[in-house]
């Protein structure tokens, strides 16, 4: 077959803060590379790995100042495909972001290196007819080559399975090979062993059923069902009949946390492995995830955020998991919402989404309303069981012990001497938020950030959990002397040390990033828990969601006050979905749950709606007052953020920012600081950007970004572009 001719140059994607691609002349390399295939390039005075893009005939540069391709790194085929490459065309247009750097973003890390190279495919090795004759004829004088050949007589097996079998080098295994006794063949998947499954309650049939029956294709489907309903039941379903097809499956879930016990229920249902991605396992793990996803051999893949851009040879559906969870935007660099790109991945290959929560996002909701997302209800516990009762303890005027009243305490005991489990949560690690000083009222304040350092009384540091700022804690009062330094509020360091004090007989684990940070300590905690023994759960946002503790019948939540009058018009929105997730860790089996609710404003109007009504009712009316204060999902947004060390810097280029916004001066407002003005020893604010049209917002910054790349503040301050921000 005639290769195809070389292109006179190639457009390629270099990982650099620039907003374009690069042309380069193909030299020595070969002709027709294809996109999607990583080369090696000249970038100033650096070699940087490329991909490349597309080919071209002429470009707006002289032939003669284009530089040619050094090297091309990948030989056979390319490591993004097609598909992947427009979806990251997408991402760079929709989120104004460099497109190198979006591309780049998706890539495994090994692949961002030029001595990167995706790993052969499984191989096996077996017997071939002429081994079998001479396995037939006895050792002889060559005993170790009978005992590989041997070890082969029952069946293929894997390079490294067989060498421990037969006790053998890899050079006599290569030996065998060439004498055309044994040859090497692709591994083939196992076939899948499925588990029992269980029958699908009134609830979970119905809606399968409306799953099933939904025409082929693309289509967004908002799993909405209380938690306890067997979201994952429906998830294992829907899976099992799209892998019967042959076709991939990819789920996403919003914390590594929540994977190994995903990964187990999984396995043991559908009987095959799950290919794992996500940014806690080694380099070359996810290596591994990308090759055999690439190649089609990964059915069904599992991971958090990031492996939303994994390559998909058959895609037959995506999951996404507690759909509504913060942490699926990503919050620097490229800057993307996961369940928006999912969305419109799912559109691209035509394939079905099912996003699955408790809580809905509010924009989730307004899809549903506007028919754009399909809604299916659970509204029952799939074990039957009521929803917990709720119990509100105004802190007003009462003694408090390490952030628990005396109900809550009493409440524990009564619990405890049931034998049953109590989670206490507490969204704040640490012993203290704050260190003071009792005579002359000094606090420690973090040096880099506008906030406290929070103390950690184990070790006797301060640390501010913002920029990693750490210093010891001083003994005596850096300002007045005096031995009078004692902690201000309630961290999970000090509930754990007053809950000992108060059930020193009860085993209590503490969950938070402090004391489980190592693989398995988190497993291992809900392994311990599981066993159904009476114990003190102590815990932040890690033990809120996903976890099924069958014996937990109590959950005190410390308090959520800040949430109520904060400043950020998604507070609310937050604090319910917080709350509602963690108080459905209560009562999931056999006995009633209670939550119990500490705080000082026990009549705050939002606050009441959600413990008597419910988040649904909660939600319309918050839903409502966006409406009326032309708020997102009423509304599109997009912020320029600025940071710099000094303010001027960051007021002088958002300012200028702002007289070089294209749109009608009441779409542009600000600039603000941050709500946390100085983090890192930066400086940090931001212009707010709004229109009632998607379209019309893209379409001015279309306009707007090359306007602020030539601004000749902006060389003096870092910024970027946030499209649908969630932060302020």
């Amino acid at each position: 077959m005639t290769p195809p001719p070389t292109p006179r140059l190639y457009r390629v994607a270099v990982p650099v803060p620039l907003p374009s691609l690069f042309d380069y002349l193909p030299g020595p390399a070969r002709a027709g590379l294809e996109p999607g295939q990583r080369v090696l390039v000249r970038f100033g005075p650096r070699k940087l790995v490329g991909v490349v893009m597309a080919s071209a005939e002429t470009s707006d540069l002289p032939l003669e100042r284009l530089q040619p391709l050094l090297a091309v790194l990948d030989d056979h085929e390319p490591v993004v495909t097609g598909e992947q490459l427009r979806l990251l065309r997408w991402c760079a247009h929709y989120y104004k972001h460099p497109p190198g750097e979006v591309l780049f973003n998706a890539l495994p890390p090994a692949l961002r290196r030029s001595e990167g190279r995706l790993p052969e495919p499984p191989s096996q090795l077996r017997l071939l007819p002429a081994g079998r004759e001479r396995l037939d004829e006895g050792p002889g004088r060559a005993p170790a080559q009978h005992r590989v050949l041997a070890a082969l007589a029952d069946g293929p097996l894997a390079p490294g399975a067989l060498r421990e079998k037969a006790a053998a080098t890899a050079a006599l295994v290569r030996t065998v090979q060439e004498n055309g006794w044994v040859a090497s063949e692709p591994r083939g998947a196992a076939a899948p062993v499925p588990g029992q499954a269980p029958a699908p309650t009134g609830e979970q049939a119905r809606v399968l059923e409306a799953l099933h029956n939904a025409p082929d294709g693309f289509a967004c489907h908002l799993l909405d069902g209380v938690t306890g309903s067997g979201k994952t039941e429906v998830y294992l379903r829907l899976a099992e009949h799209v892998l019967g097809k042959g076709r991939q499956v990819l789920l996403l879930v919003p914390e590594i946390g929540l994977t190994p016990q995903l990964l187990r229920r999984f396995r043991s249902r559908l009987g095959l492995e799950p290919v794992v991605s996500h940014s806690g396992i080694a380099s070359g793990e996810r290596l591994e995830a990308w090759a055999a996803a690439l190649r089609g051999d990964a059915k069904l893949l599992i991971g958090t955020r990031s492996a939303l851009f994994l390559p998909l040879r058959e895609p037959g559906l995506i999951i996404m998991d507690e759909a509504h969870d913060a942490s699926f935007k990503q919050q620097d660099g490229f800057r993307y919402s996961a369940r928006d790109v999912a969305v419109k991945r799912a559109l691209e290959l035509d394939v079905p989404i099912v996003l699955g929560t408790a809580t809905p996002s509010l924009e989730s909701l307004n899809n549903a309303a506007q028919g754009r997302f399909r809604h299916h209800r659970l509204v029952e516990r799939a074990t039957g069981a009521p929803p917990p009762a709720w119990r509100v303890v105004d802190l007003c005027g009462q003694h408090i012990d390490g952030g628990l009243s005396a109900r809550a305490l009493e409440a524990i005991g009564d619990t405890l001497a049931r034998r049953e489990q109590v989670l206490v949560f507490l969204n704040r690690r640490g012993y203290a938020p704050v260190l003071l000083c009792h005579d002359c009222g000094w606090h420690a304040d973090c040096r880099f950030c506008d906030a406290h350092l929070t103390w950690h009384r184990s070790g006797r540091r301060l640390h501010c959990h913002h920029c990693g700022e750490r210093q010891p804690a001083p003994r005596f009062c850096p300002e007045c002397g005096a031995d009078a330094l004692e902690g201000a509020g309630e961290g999970t360091e000090q509930l754990e040390q007053v809950l000992s004090r108060h059930f020193p007989e009860t085993d209590l684990y503490r969950v938070d990033r402090d004391r489980v940070r190592r693989k398995g300590e988190l497993e291992a905690v809900v392994e311990a828990v599981r066993g159904g023994d009476p114990c003190l759960l102590v815990g932040t946002q890690m033990l809120a969601k996903g976890h099924h503790f069958p014996r937990v019948t109590l959950v005190v939540v410390v308090n959520l006050d800040q949430a109520l009058y904060s400043a950020d018009f998604r507070a609310m929105e937050r604090m319910a979905q917080v709350l509602v997730q963690v108080a459905g860790r209560a009562g999931r089996a056999d006995h009633p749950g209670t939550v119990i609710l500490q705080t000082h404003h026990p009549e705050h109007e939002g606050l009441r709606t959600l413990v008597r009504e419910g988040y649904g009712v909660f939600a319309a009316q918050l839903l409502e007052e966006r409406r009326l204060a032309g708020l997102p999902p009423f509304a599109y947004q997009a912020t320029v953020r600025a940071e710099a060390p000094e303010r001027a810097r960051v007021q002088a280029f958002l300012e200028s920012a702002r007289e070089a916004w294209p749109g009608a001066a009441e779409t542009v407002f600000g600039p603000f600081p941050a709500m946390m003005e100085r983090r890192g020893g930066r400086i940090r604010w931001y212009l707010l950007l709004q229109s009632d049209n998607r379209n019309t917002l893209q379409s001015l910054l279309d306009r707007f970004v090359p306007r602020l790349r030539g601004l000749e503040t902006a060389r003096r301050v870092r910024w970027t572009v946030d499209l649908d921000p969630q932060e302020f």
